[in-house]
């Protein structure tokens, strides 16, 4: 018989949602279904999903944090209903392969976005390919960010992004504070892709490489694309699906 998971963050209010749901959970018939279910916030749902990456379990997120987009909200009087009638979504996450500037290379998955950033005052020179295909020579600024389209909502919409729908099977590119081409808005490509990315002079203008919180310093050569190998399987209510979380900010803006 499999049984419920309940993975809960370490703050007050997390470990009193668990407290209530392990009480709830003991007295229902649920036993029956492999679900993990994750009390916390975005922060902490992300990090547990990477943990359980070869995991077939459901997850089901219940949100203890501030906005928590890829959470569910917590209802004690209709937690069974909701966990059973739950709308499954599966999501692959982006895999970044970074060589830094001793030649060594690191290896790591982000579920929302990949973000490369400058890290001196100086502003990174960067070129930016899909395969052998070019898609910008140069480019001067900030940085540069590819993003999922389930992390099309978080830090690519604040660099201005665009929104992707959840089964568009696209990839969005970002530039983060354009220097030069100062107009240039980005890419939006096949979730097929291999986008490279190299650092123009990484001697004098060094880059970090983020994949969603883990930095690697020092990045010379990053390769980004979609692990398909890897399914992380979502549970959300009824009435509060992720598909139209996301409608909900196409609305506020523009759609693609």
């Amino acid at each position: 018989m499999k049984k419920i998971k309940i993975i809960s963050d370490k703050n007050i209010n997390s470990l009193k949602i668990k407290k209530s749901i392990n009480k709830i959970i003991k007295k229902s018939n649920l036993k029956k279904f492999s679900i993990s279910i994750v009390v916390g916030g975005d922060g902490f749902m992300l990090q547990t999903l990477k943990k359980n990456k070869n995991s077939k379990n459901f997850f089901y997120g219940i949100n203890s944090g501030n906005y928590g987009f890829l959470m569910n909200k917590f209802s004690s009087k209709n937690i069974i209903k909701n966990l059973s009638k739950a709308k499954m979504i599966s999501i692959s996450p982006l895999e970044m392969t970074v060589t830094n500037n001793k030649n060594i290379k690191k290896k790591h998955i982000a579920i929302n976005e990949v973000s490369i950033l400058r890290q001196s005052r100086q502003a990174a020179f960067l070129s930016i390919k899909n395969g052998s295909r070019s898609i910008i020579k140069k480019l001067v600024s900030d940085g540069v960010l590819v993003s999922t389209p389930a992390g099309s909502t978080a830090y690519n919409l604040s660099v201005h992004g665009p929104i992707l729908n959840l089964n568009s099977k696209k990839l969005s590119i970002s530039p983060i504070s354009p220097f030069r081409p100062r107009r240039w808005k980005g890419k939006i490509i096949n979730d097929n892709s291999k986008i490279i990315i190299k650092n123009l002079n990484s001697k004098k203008r060094p880059i970090s490489a983020v994949a969603d919180n883990i930095e690697v310093r020092n990045a010379n050569n990053i390769i980004i694309k979609t692990n398909k190998k890897i399914k992380f399987n979502l549970l959300y209510d009824q009435n509060n699906s992720l598909q139209k979380k996301i409608k909900i900010e196409q609305l506020r803006g523009e759609t693609y």
